[in-house]
C-alpha cells in the first residue's frame, strides 16, 4: 500500500452499504440541502457500473423518467448518501451494462437473479 492510499484510507469515513452489483435495482436515499432546509430524495434505478477503488469508488444508477434516461454518478464516500437499499438482484453477464442506453421497452428489462440455497 502506498503512502497516498494509506492517507486516503485514514481520511475517508467508513460507511456500511449492502453489497450490490451491476444489474441490481437500488433505491439511493440522497440528502438534498436547499437553503436552510434539508430533505431526503430517493433515486431508484438500475446500477449500470461500479468503478474505481478506495475513496474514488463510484457507481452509476440509471432510471427512465418521463421517457428520458437519467443517470447519476454517486461516490461511495459521499456524505449526502443517507442509505442504499437493494430492491432486486439483476442477472447480467457484464460488469458495465452500457448497452441498456440503446434499448427501450421490454428489451431494456433486466432478468431477476434467483438465489438457490439448501434450505429452500
Amino acid at each position: 500500500m502506498s503512502l497516498i492510499d494509506y492517507i486516503h484510507e485514514q481520511l475517508t469515513p467508513k460507511k456500511e452499504f449492502p453489497a450490490f452489483r451491476p444489474g441490481d435495482n437500488v433505491a439511493v436515499s440522497y440528502r438534498i440541502i436547499e437553503g436552510n432546509k434539508e430533505r431526503i430524495q430517493v433515486f431508484r434505478g438500475d446500477v449500470i457500473q461500479i468503478k474505481g477503488t478506495g475513496s474514488t469508488k463510484t457507481f452509476t444508477v440509471r432510471k427512465i423518467s418521463n421517457g428520458v434516461g437519467v443517470e447519476r454518478i454517486i461516490p461511495f464516500t459521499s456524505p449526502a448518501i443517507a442509505s442504499i437499499e437493494v430492491l432486486k438482484r439483476g442477472k447480467v453477464r457484464r460488469a458495465k451494462i452500457y448497452y441498456l442506453r440503446n434499448l427501450t421497452g421490454k428489451k431494456a428489462k433486466i432478468k431477476e437473479r434467483r438465489h438457490t440455497s439448501a434450505n429452500n
